[in-house]
Parts: C-alpha cells; sequence; structure tokens
C-alpha cells in the first residue's frame, strides 16, 4: 500500500483504476507534484484548528496536502466517480486522516449549505472555465471562512486581482472585491498537472474584509457592476442609462454619488460602485 501525497505513477493508477479520461467540459487537470501541493498549502497558511472548503478536489493530490496539516476537509466534487474514489483514496493513503474527509457530491454553484462545523478557509484548484463563478459562490455562501488560496488559469488570476485602471480590471475584479482583498503570491506551470495544459496558472490569496458602508444590497450592486462593463467603451451615463431611463437622468444620479459620469466602469472600485448604486436606489433607478 502506497502513502503520502500523490505522485504522477499514482495520479495514473488511480485513474485508470476508475477508467477516468479528463475531460476539457469540467476542466480536469490534476495536480501531479507533491512539491507544488505541498507550496499551495503552505501558501494558504492552514492547518489543524481550520476546517477548509476544497471545491474540485479531483483524485485528491491536494486533498491529501490538506489532510496532511491536521486540518479537517469539506471536498466538494461534481464527478461521481471521482467522488467515490476519494475517501478510498484517503484511507488508502493517508488512513489517520480519514475522520476529518467530509465529502459533498454536487455541483459546487448548487450547494446551499455545508456539513459539519463553520468551515474557516478555502483551498482549491479550480476548474478553469468556471473559477469566477464558484469563488464568488463561495464567497457568498459561507462567511465563516476568512482566507483563502484558489489555483485559477494565470489570465483569471490576473483579471480576480486587477485594480481599478488596469487593461484587465472588469466584473470578476470589482464583485471580489465586494467581500475581500486578493493578490497573486505565486504562478504554478504546466507540467505538475495530468493532463498538461497549455497555460501557465495563477495563484490568487483572499482575504476577507467588511463590504462598503451602503443602503444598496450586494445584489443592487452587482447589477450595476454588470451594467457599467457590459459595453467597457461607454461611459457611465451611457452603461447605467438603461437602468436608469435615459443617460440624462443616469449623469444626474452618478454625480448624486459623487461620482463623474464621464467615467467608464475600468475607473470605479467597489466603493464608487456602491455609493453609485444607492443613488440609484434613492432616485428609483433600482428596486428596493
Amino acid at each position: 500500500m502506497s502513502e503520502g501525497l500523490l505522485d504522477p505513477t499514482s495520479v495514473r493508477a488511480i485513474a485508470e483504476r476508475i477508467g477516468l479520461r479528463p475531460t476539457k467540459t469540467r476542466g480536469q487537470n490534476f495536480v501531479h507534484d507533491a512539491n507544488t501541493v505541498r507550496r499551495i498549502v503552505s501558501l494558504a497558511e492552514v492547518g489543524p484548528r481550520d476546517r477548509v472548503i476544497e471545491v474540485g478536489p479531483g483524485l485528491g493530490s491536494l486533498t491529501l496536502g490538506l489532510l496532511e496539516t491536521g486540518a479537517q476537509v469539506v471536498a466538494v466534487e461534481i464527478d461521481e466517480v471521482l467522488a467515490a474514489q476519494l475517501p478510498a483514496t484517503v484511507t488508502e493513503r493517508m488512513p489517520e486522516a480519514a475522520s476529518r474527509l467530509d465529502l459533498v457530491t454536487s455541483d459546487a454553484l448548487a450547494v446551499r449549505e455545508l456539513p459539519g462545523q463553520p468551515p474557516t478557509a478555502l483551498v482549491a484548484n479550480l476548474p478553469y472555465n468556471v473559477s469566477v463563478p464558484v469563488l464568488l459562490h463561495m464567497l457568498d455562501l459561507s462567511e465563516s471562512w476568512r482566507t483563502g488560496l484558489v489555483m485559477v488559469q494565470l489570465e483569471v488570476a490576473d483579471r480576480l486581482v486587477a485594480a481599478p485602471g488596469s487593461k484587465v480590471y472588469g466584473v470578476p475584479s470589482a464583485k471580489l472585491a465586494w467581500w475581500a482583498q486578493a493578490s497573486r503570491v505565486g504562478t504554478v506551470p504546466p507540467k505538475v498537472f495530468w493532463p498538461v495544459p497549455n497555460v501557465d496558472s495563477g495563484l490568487v490569496r483572499i482575504v476577507r474584509r467588511e463590504p462598503p458602508v451602503t443602503e444598496a444590497t450586494r445584489e443592487q450592486v452587482f447589477t450595476v457592476i454588470d451594467a457599467a462593463f457590459a459595453s467597457r467603451r461607454k461611459m457611465l451615463r451611457g452603461a447605467l442609462a438603461g437602468l436608469c431611463g435615459g443617460s440624462a437622468r443616469a449623469a444626474e444620479l452618478i454625480e448624486a454619488a459623487g461620482v463623474d459620469p464621464t467615467l467608464r466602469g475600468e475607473a470605479l472600485d467597489i466603493a464608487a460602485f456602491a455609493a453609485v448604486a444607492e443613488a440609484l436606489l434613492r432616485g428609483g433607478a433600482l428596486r428596493g
């Protein structure tokens, strides 16, 4: 019986045993390098006192790395075959940690509650095609986790951490900023994955903070963000005209928020978006 973290040979052996053929549609690229796993876990700063959400555990590479620290893990896996194999892999390779694993077999976007005690952290190798919506959903799902580390496609990582004024600042950057501060803390090369992807991955650290103080709800603020970036070339007064019944009314309400209506969405931080949403709410342009 093999023990410890997975290596390329064990990853292939498990995949062959369960008849796995990785699919691009689910963004299945599995880490097979123990050093990379330990690096991710170290950057996540989790330990025995933590209960960690892991989305998309796959074959269990990162799961084992998290369990190795003494942490509890709540693994959310959409693939029923992978989900069925995960507890067996943990029992075989790290039997003393098997009782610290809870498994949720579900699409992460469909999860409405998590089992057991409230989680304290999120650490995940997120599928490229759904990484942003899954991350935002997990932030909304549980307020108890305060720190996180996600591995995503490098381009997505850059968008998540982008500041206002950046060419890649957009909807993901602004929405994530509602909940947390994000920073790039590393890059991961394609060679540590199976199958090998054609892009590098980025490691993004997430630290919770309080959302902006506003009378508008998060949903209302996000409605304004979506509208502001729907046409990146438009000034705010034009981009929000559809919400306000015309650009003149939009300009009036945006100015009431203390924001220049000739700016574009990429110039606004989350506090400014919240202020605009509140002004639109008070002006009757958003439903209360």
